[in-house]
């Protein structure tokens, strides 16, 4: 079976439902032309027998949510009896005999190594040994994953600069962009619940976690009371009660996908107000380049991704004080400054989608695929064999 057809397998960390990122973007283009199985971490249930829910959020993708008796969270080794037996149930169910699999999370490893694929993908979207509450096994697991797969994908430079010698087939695929979703927002309504919050807005949208500097969202908030910063997004892994609480920080909760574009619309500035931490080194924010699709004013503090390709277009802030006054800077450019930054993010959107990502990603999956063939015979062999017969 070409790899243009055969089925995907993936393991992730994160839900489906969660913030539409980039796991989302690449799956659902890969489903256009195959089927995509979904395999999120399970769930607790004590009064049931171990069993799957499913869902179908789009044509050819199943998102597959176990639900076992055991309180661990993750791809514990608790979990890992139940998994593997849920997980051989739903190979024979949907009659799968020849497929490729996809990892995000080295903790699903063994999980995965049940199975008999054509080739691994592990798609190192963040460096997650860095983050808050990460399991001890994760960096063990990471290496035995290098090791397995067949070809890796990073999700922007500083992940690559970071892992590239430890594989021969990786590449370097930054956050990308569908630009006209989110051109949407040059005119859209404004979202009814800030419709009422008083300019100027500076906003965010994402994840609220370890990764934001809640101090410098605190410094911003009262240096700049007539400043209104309108946070959308879950938060995750901190207490709500760490958050700053001032009457111009509006905190409006996680948004889908399709609405995001009815915030930014009424947002003066954009704001990415990441820490400067370990689980903040290797991030590379899908959000800015959407914000550039919005072409709305930027400000970053300096990370990595963010500094050292859009430097000249993102207005940079390290400091609080420096962060300031470079949303001082963006709020109060000249028409001038904001043509020739526009002109920049037009550049860099000319340059990247989702889709050509997807379309280069899978011809290294084809080449991957079709090697295994040739080395094995037409039909190849499963990817467990094939490590065994290439030692």
């Amino acid at each position: 079976m070409h790899s243009d057809v055969l089925p995907v397998i993936v393991f992730s960390h994160l839900r489906w439902d969660f913030v539409y990122q980039r796991p989302q973007h690449l799956l659902s283009r890969l489903a256009r032309n195959r089927r995509v199985i979904f395999i999120e971490e399970p769930v607790h249930d004590a009064e049931a027998a171990p069993h799957w829910e499913h869902s179908k959020p789009l044509p050819n993708l199943l998102v597959c949510k176990p639900l076992t008796p055991v309180q661990d969270q993750g791809y514990s080794r608790e979990q890992m009896p139940y998994l593997t037996a849920l997980v051989q149930q739903l190979v024979a169910e949907e009659r799968l005999e020849e497929y490729i699999i996809w990892m995000y999370t080295p903790m699903a490893l063994p999980l995965a190594q049940e199975l008999t694929p054509r080739s691994v993908v592990f798609d190192v979207m963040d460096e997650l040994s860095a983050f808050k509450f990460a399991p001890a096994e994760l960096v063990e697991r990471e290496e035995s994953l290098m090791r397995w797969a067949d070809v890796v994908f990073t999700g922007g430079p500083s992940l690559y600069k970071a892992k590239q010698h430890r594989h021969s087939n990786i590449h370097c695929f930054p956050s990308s962009v569908d630009a006209g979703h989110f051109r949407q927002a040059l005119t859209a309504e404004d979202a009814q619940d800030q419709a009422d919050i008083p300019h100027p807005r500076f906003g965010f949208y994402g994840v609220i976690d370890e990764r934001m500097d809640l101090d410098l969202l605190d410094a911003i908030a009262t240096t700049h009371p007539e400043w209104h910063i309108v946070m959308v997004g879950p938060v995750v892994k901190i207490s709500p009660d760490d958050l700053p609480r001032h009457p111009n920080v509006h905190y409006m909760g996680q948004r889908t996908y399709n609405e995001l574009p009815s915030y930014l619309v009424g947002w003066d500035v954009c704001l990415l107000p990441f820490a400067r931490n370990e689980s903040t080194r290797f991030i590379s924010p899908t959000k800015t380049v959407e914000y550039m699709a919005a072409e709305k004013p930027i400000v970053s503090t300096p990370i990595t991704d963010v500094a050292e390709p859009y430097g000249d277009i993102v207005y940079l802030g390290d400091t609080p004080q420096e962060f300031i006054a470079a949303c001082e800077q963006a709020l109060h450019a000249s028409a001038e400054e904001r043509e020739a930054r526009l002109a920049k993010m037009h550049r860099v959107l000319e340059k990247t989608s989702w889709d050509t990502t997807v379309e280069a990603m899978e011809k290294l999956i084809n080449q991957v695929v079709e090697g295994n063939a040739d080395l094995n015979g037409e039909h190849g062999a499963p990817r467990s064999n094939l490590l065994m017969q290439t030692k």
